[in-house]
């Protein structure tokens, strides 16, 4: 399994990587809200169809289908206090790229270091962020990405893992939850050949969600992180739901 190539509000990287969420039965994957593209990370080898809306999240996934580890690495590091402008000229989608490491789970690329980037090795944009982004990107050269809606997406044979802006607090999303209309989404889901997971916190209405398990989020209160109550619909065979009911 792949570990992510950047951090971004909403990541499944913690369900995905405990094995919430049922295996792909075709070889096709499809994630219409790519996202940082979890689930994809963990059946990488697949082939891979990644779509967004946010040109700032197809920017830097072509970017990294296409860099050369060598460009990778090559990427500086900032220090305390300093703008990512201070840097030099670099390639936007590698400035984006570098961005969404300032402040873990964050909506947009920051130019700062946020107050997280405080602890930890691997945490943020730092050396070992950078080696595990090199050794990945010749092994997503297969993948594709588009700068498009989820509705021009062709009806295949496929894994559709489906993971939009939540109907309740997806609203941070530079293409926020307020512009889907989720009755539309949710009849276009179950119109998909092949299979679908769609996620969800409890509490959604527009598919017949159930939940699925308590997950930490990407928010704090009071110094204790908060954790979201993870939902889902599938038409494919999942063990864990099977025991669960």
């Amino acid at each position: 399994m792949l570990r992510p190539f950047f951090s971004y509000y909403g990541s499944k990287w913690l369900a995905v990587s405990r094995g919430w969420y049922p295996d792909p039965s075709y070889q096709t994957i499809i994630e219409p809200f790519a996202g940082s593209a979890c689930y994809s990370l963990r059946w990488h080898w697949h082939s891979i169809e990644l779509y967004d809306l946010d040109p700032v999240i197809c920017g830097i996934w072509d970017y990294l289908i296409h860099a050369k580890p060598s460009e990778i690495l090559a990427l500086p590091l900032l220090e305390a206090g300093q703008h990512i402008d201070e840097l030099g000229p670099l390639q936007e989608e590698a400035r984006n790229l570098i961005g969404f490491w300032l402040n873990p789970a964050s909506t947009t690329p920051k130019r700062t270091m946020g107050k997280w980037c405080a602890g930890g090795i691997g945490s943020t944009w730092d050396e070992s962020i950078k080696n595990r982004i090199a050794d990945q990107v010749e092994i997503i050269r297969h993948w594709k990405i588009k700068n498009e809606c989820y509705s021009a997406i062709g009806n295949q044979e496929a894994t559709y893992y489906i993971d939009p802006p939540y109907q309740l607090k997806g609203k941070y999303y530079r293409c926020s939850s307020r512009a889907i209309d989720f009755e539309h989404l949710g009849s276009w889901s179950q119109q998909r050949a092949g299979e679908i997971i769609v996620c969800e916190q409890v509490g959604a209405d527009w598919l017949p969600f159930v939940e699925l398990g308590d997950v930490e989020s990407s928010q704090f209160k009071d110094g204790r992180q908060l954790k979201s109550k993870e939902a889902i619909y599938t038409t494919a065979h999942h063990r864990q739901l099977v025991l669960f009911s």
